[in-house]
């Protein structure tokens, strides 16, 4: 609990405060890569996103080498963070892409991404997004029930083409994980139940407008333990060698995403290398191309939020520090109770506070911690709200008539803003008296 600051001693943390790569304080100034986060605020105001693209990089490319030998594509979760100049970042790497709506294909269409990359997850897709998809020649469909399997053939005869697909089997594996973000339970919306596939594939097997490519499955998000997903690989395979023995031919298998990041000191996240062979090697026999959909794990830790301190307010024996950034911004601590480590943007000697840390919108809810130590922060002082490159902007809402924030892409020394403020007029733009 706080004390009195007379009896508050000058506070000096034990090491650096909590940061990831490629955020790091150099000579005392919080940095994106080679670029001071103060310097991007005094641009381009708070509260604004911030991402290192090479940060992005080198998470890819960590799949790409877990894979090894193993026939694989990547195919980047859009819904974590759908900034174009990301999606550019990892077109330009090659990546694949993972959508769940028709608005998530016309991004990655106009971020310069390949359409054959492309696989449609989710559970409700509607007849003209599987047309937009088909017309745009995507690589293939995870579909979740018999109903949208006979939409899909519907919609693809009109066209007279054929629909690539993959059953989204749900292997009944506990991820251990948020229950808002688990979804691999009988219980869940997801996916078809193992035993309910099979006569479904062979049902489909017959229809001249489905082309059964494989099988897909997600047993949930922010994974700190790999071994639910091993679980889930081990089914996997048992489950397609019982395919192919009743004649349905599987050539892929996709094993979605879910591996977690470091959120808060202590935790200790999953190493990429070490997926690949807990997880990826289930698969060295199967005969298959995998598929990953990794999401969080590729940009979370590469963002953050700037915001500024408005003001410091003591109310009894709490203090409250509020920020100009607020719920609407950033929602994962109100919907998740999910943690932000919170950092100055200068590091020095501070005293110790215990504060919540809120925002200006009219919720109790507005909060990004509560009861949290600090160390001592001013009014104007800037700060970041770490590893918030997933689930964070995509999230955003224009609550309380508040414009989004910008959005600023990293690379190295050089810096630039890939989405602008909104403007209170672009607020009302769609709207009539």
């Amino acid at each position: 609990m706080p004390t009195s600051d007379t009896t508050r001693v000058p506070f000096e943390p034990a090491s650096v405060p909590f940061t990831n790569p490629p955020f790091a304080y150099r000579q005392g100034e919080l940095c994106c890569e080679d670029v001071p986060l103060k310097a991007i605020a005094a641009e381009a105001g708070t509260p604004c996103y911030v991402y290192g693209a090479n940060g992005i990089r080198q998470r890819y490319q960590a799949y790409r080498h877990a894979f090894g030998d193993l026939p694989h594509r990547i195919c980047y979760a859009v819904k974590a963070n759908s900034n174009l100049a990301i999606l550019r970042v990892l077109a330009d790497l090659g990546s694949g892409f993972d959508i769940v709506s028709g608005g998530e294909l016309y991004r990655v269409l106009q971020s310069g991404g390949d359409a054959a990359k492309v696989v449609f997850s989710g559970v409700g897709k509607t007849r003209e997004e599987m047309g937009y998809a088909l017309d745009a020649g995507i690589h293939s469909f995870n579909c979740e029930s018999a109903r949208e399997l006979e939409a899909l053939a519907a919609v693809a005869r009109s066209k007279g083409v054929r629909a690539r697909a993959s059953l989204r089997v749900n292997p009944d594996v506990d991820a251990k994980t948020h229950p808002y973000i688990s979804t691999g339970l009988r219980e869940h919306k997801f996916g078809v139940a193992m035993e309910d596939a099979l006569p479904l594939y062979q049902r489909f097997e017959a229809e001249p407008a489905i082309e059964w490519i494989g099988v897909s499955c997600h047993i949930g998000s922010q994974l700190l333990d790999v071994s639910p997903l091993a679980e889930a690989a081990e089914k996997l395979v048992s489950f397609v060698d019982e395919l192919r023995s009743a004649g349905i031919p599987i050539r892929e298998l996709d094993i979605g995403g879910g591996v977690g990041v470091r959120y808060q000191p202590g935790e200790v996240a999953p190493d990429i290398p070490d997926y690949g062979k807990r997880v990826l090697r289930a698969f060295a026999s199967a005969g298959v191309t995998v598929v990953a959909e990794p999401g969080r794990s590729l940009v979370a830790e590469a963002g953050v939020l700037v915001a500024r301190v408005l003001y410091v307010k003591a109310s009894g024996s709490r203090e409250f520090v509020i920020l100009d950034a607020a719920m609407n911004d950033l929602i994962r601590p109100s919907l998740y109770n999910a943690h932000h480590e919170i950092v100055p943007l200068r590091w020095e000697p501070r005293a110790p506070m215990f504060a919540d840390v809120v925002g200006p919108v009219c919720e109790s809810g507005d909060f990004f911690a509560r009861s949290r130590e600090l160390g001592r922060v001013a009014e104007e002082e800037l700060v970041a709200l770490c590893t918030a490159g997933a689930y964070g902007f995509v999230q955003a809402s224009n609550y309380n008539t508040r414009p989004r924030p910008a959005e600023v892409l990293v690379d190295g020394d050089v810096w630039r803003v890939v989405r602008q403020r909104e403007t209170l007029a672009q607020l009302v733009a769609g709207e009539t008296v």
